[in-house]
This record gives C-alpha cells, sequence and structure tokens, in this order.
C-alpha cells in the first residue's frame, strides 16, 4: 500500500468515480442538493433563507462551514432543518441522498440524522424515521434501475446538549430490522461529554445495538476516551485528535497508551478531511492525521461529514487524498474494506459487499489494459 511516496499521478475524478467506495460517517441534514432547500422553502414559506439562488445559497453554506470553528459551523443546519419537516419533504431529501450518492459511486452507505431536529411541525418521531427510511429504499431502488447500485442504512443520532438520548435510543432498536443499525450521539463536544447519555448506551449494549459516538473532533482525548471506556462505543465520529497521542521525532513514532488501544482494538476512525479542515480539527488535507495514521494502520475510514456544507462528495475526498499523498486505487481499495469491515451491517452482508463487488471492481479497474 502507498503511504509516503507520491504515485506518477493523482487519481482523476473519473476512474475515482468508477471506483466502489463506502461511506460511514454522512449526515442527512448535511447533504441537501441547494436546489431542493429554495424549492421546499418557496413552498412551506420559510423565508429566513440567505438567498433565493441555488448556486449562490451552496456558496454561502460552504462560505459559512469554513470558519475554524465547530460551533459556527453547525449553526448552518438550522436552514436544513427547516425544510425537513414534512414526511414529504423527509422522503425526497432521503431519496435524492441516495440518488447523489449512487451517482459518486458509493456502494454502501450509513446515513445518519436525528429524529428529535424534525418535530417542529408536529411529526411523531416513528414518522420521521419511516418517511427517511421509505426514501432511501426508493432513491435506492431508482439507482438501481439507472444502473447504480447501493444499499443504503441508517444511524439515528441524538443531540448531544439535550436530553433525549435514551428515546431516541429505543427508537433505533424498534427500527433496526427496518434499516436502521446503528446510533449516534451528534454536536458540540466541549462541555457536552458522551457520558451525560451513559443511560442511553447501556440500553443500547444490554440491546446488543451498534452505536457511534462523535469524539476527538472539536474536543480532545479525554472525549475520546469517554467515548471507547466509559460508553462503549463501537466506533469513533473522527477521531482526529487521537493524534495528540502520538509522537513523531524524524523517523521514531511513539503511541500513547490511548492511541496504541485505538489501534490494536481496529477501533474504527470515522474521518472526514474536508469537514476537518473546515472545524479547525485539522490544518490542510496535507497536514491532516489521516496520512500518519493510515501509515501506522490504524482502522481509518474516509467520509464526507456534511457534503452540502463542505462542498465535497467522496469521489472530491478521494481526489483530494490522492493529490496529498499520493494514494492510487490500491489504497482506495484498502480504504473501502476498511469501512465495509466496519459498518454495522451484518457480517455475511458486508463479506458479500466486499468479496462480490468491492475487490472484483478495483481488480478490473487495476488490471493491465
Amino acid at each position: 500500500m502507498t503511504t509516503t511516496a507520491p504515485a506518477s499521478a493523482p487519481l482523476s475524478e473519473a476512474v475515482v468515480r468508477s471506483a466502489p467506495k463506502v461511506l460511514l460517517h454522512d449526515h442527512l441534514d448535511g447533504g441537501l442538493r441547494p436546489e431542493t432547500i429554495v424549492e421546499i422553502a418557496a413552498e412551506r414559506g420559510y423565508s429566513r433563507l440567505p438567498t433565493s439562488d441555488a448556486d449562490s445559497l451552496g456558496a454561502w453554506f460552504r462560505a459559512a462551514a469554513d470558519s475554524g470553528s465547530l460551533e459556527r459551523y453547525l449553526t448552518t443546519f438550522a436552514h436544513t432543518v427547516a425544510v425537513m419537516q414534512t414526511v414529504d419533504d423527509l422522503y425526497r431529501v432521503a431519496f435524492e441522498c441516495a440518488q447523489d450518492l449512487a451517482a459518486d459511486g458509493v456502494v454502501y452507505a450509513e446515513i445518519r440524522f436525528a429524529p428529535e431536529l424534525h418535530t417542529e411541525q408536529g411529526l411523531a418521531l416513528p414518522a420521521i424515521v419511516e418517511a427517511v427510511l421509505a426514501g432511501f429504499a426508493a432513491g435506492s431502488a431508482a439507482a438501481q434501475k439507472a444502473g447504480s447500485s447501493i444499499v443504503v442504512r441508517t444511524l439515528l443520532t441524538a443531540m448531544r446538549h439535550a436530553a433525549r438520548s435514551r428515546e431516541i435510543a429505543e427508537l433505533a432498536v424498534t427500527y433496526r430490522d427496518r434499516g436502521v443499525v446503528g446510533f449516534d450521539i451528534a454536536g458540540a463536544e466541549a462541555g457536552f461529554p458522551p457520558t451525560r447519555h451513559l443511560d442511553a448506551f447501556e440500553y443500547l449494549r444490554r440491546e446488543n445495538m451498534h452505536f457511534t459516538i462523535h469524539a476527538g473532533e472539536g474536543f480532545g482525548l479525554p472525549s475520546i476516551w469517554e467515548a471507547l471506556q466509559w460508553c462503549g462505543a463501537d466506533r469513533l465520529g473522527h477521531g482526529v485528535r487521537i493524534i495528540d497521542d502520538i509522537e513523531v521525532d524524524g523517523d521514531q513514532v511513539r503511541l500513547g497508551r490511548l492511541a496504541s488501544y485505538v489501534r490494536d482494538k481496529r477501533i474504527p476512525l470515522e474521518m472526514c478531511p474536508t469537514s476537518n479542515i473546515q472545524t479547525g480539527a485539522a490544518p490542510s488535507i496535507a497536514q491532516h492525521p489521516i496520512g500518519l495514521l493510515t501509515r501506522l494502520r490504524f482502522r481509518v475510514t474516509v467520509n464526507t461529514d456534511n457534503r452540502l456544507m463542505s462542498g465535497t462528495s467522496m469521489t472530491k475526498e478521494f481526489v483530494q487524498l490522492s493529490e496529498a499523498f499520493g494514494y492510487g486505487l490500491t489504497d482506495m481499495q484498502w480504504f473501502a474494506v476498511n469501512s465495509m469491515k466496519s459498518a454495522f451491517l451484518p457480517f455475511d452482508e458486508r463479506l458479500e459487499l466486499i468479496n462480490g463487488l468491492i475487490k472484483p471492481t478495483y481488480a478490473r479497474l487495476t488490471a493491465p489494459h
């Protein structure tokens, strides 16, 4: 696997788009099409958008998110959540999400959203979840008919500054056999440690339910430690700050106890390079910890986080990584398999995607022509 020496040339967008990709960390309310926001806002009488021009609105979201502050980044979601308050609108957003990801070459995706944010017009939590699941199913079916295969599953998110995590955890378990494969907590880390939601995590563990926790993005090692050792997270959302427990002195690298634990236990890191730069968790793509962590063989995965706010896609993320670190198709396969191994999908279904789709496709792409 290439980890240091640049490839002869960075991968092109066309090549990257054609390669199968796996996405584990993507927020539904962070990936809307700008034109959809404009259309729904007009239909629902929402007048607070900064502009009604779709192109200008997309640029506004990217500029507003590019602040270096997680808290400022999160304020942009007020507008997307505002147009996701009816069954029809939730269905549409989920439908388009599945289509957009499939068109980008994503073959498996776990999309997360917080049901509690979509109750402003009186929707009950089950109706919210069912609308999103129906949208994903229909969008995936439409993509299949168009020639792009994708499997979409859902994570239900609780907001870490609120007090509904146990309720959302129970909702996730209720829908576990209907498309919901896990649970998450999200929102500003500082001042809202994951241990505030121990009741939810203990319940999920009793129910043998998977969960991930946003940790090590806006806050450092204590957040990661609590997520793992107190709460029992299966994966780390971002986990960028694990780099704080690694010392590099020339060619010598020393892992601290927590970093060693994360690597030894193969705990997946849901890394989102562009988003991490926007929120100040990393200075640039070239200086992103993903380079070192990949070289050290942590269980690294590549993700988009919020495609609208970051103006990104899985293809764009990998093109940037290819330019910065020389990653080629062999590396892309390594990341895809990492992600598939770390997915909350049942083992046999993961294996089928790895051996039946991902590896054969990469074999064809890398075969001499």
